[in-house]
């Protein structure tokens, strides 16, 4: 049985989460929003933005933590926290893990579709190449 995942509010300023994003080959310019961390510190990721539509973004499992369920953990209980954020709909972009994204309930969309609010955000503007996957997850209460 897996232990029992804690999501505590992180800190983007920590030198773990800056070297995560340095070893998963995530950009550390742009880092803003609310971050959050599994208590036991494997993983950490970020709800962006304002709004029913917020990005979420800079996922991280450190790749000797992987497999053992901590990211999909993560992912699940950064859902829950955007939901009592108020966010109806979940976006990311993605160059690695699309499929790990789509076997957890996740769409691939059209970049066309994404609204305002994320199509304006630095992250879909200049962080994330062109060719990276948007991707959408519909939020319920």
């Amino acid at each position: 049985m897996l232990p029992v995942m804690q999501l505590i509010p992180g800190d983007p300023d920590d030198p773990r989460f800056a070297a995560a994003l340095a070893a998963a080959g995530l950009p550390a310019s742009g880092v803003q929003g609310q971050c959050y961390a599994l208590a036991d510190g494997r993983g950490f990721g970020m709800i962006e933005g304002e709004g029913a539509d917020r990005l979420l973004r800079s996922v991280i499992v450190p790749a000797g933590e992987r497999g053992a369920g901590a990211g999909t953990s993560l992912v699940d209980l950064l859902a829950v926290q955007a939901v009592e954020l108020g966010v109806e709909r979940l976006w990311l972009l993605t160059t690695t893990a699309t499929d790990f994204f789509l076997r957890r309930g996740w769409n691939s969309v059209s970049r066309d579709a994404a609204p305002a609010t994320i199509r304006t955000s630095e992250q879909f503007t200049s962080l994330c190449p062109a060719s990276a996957t948007l991707m959408m997850r519909e939020l319920t209460r």
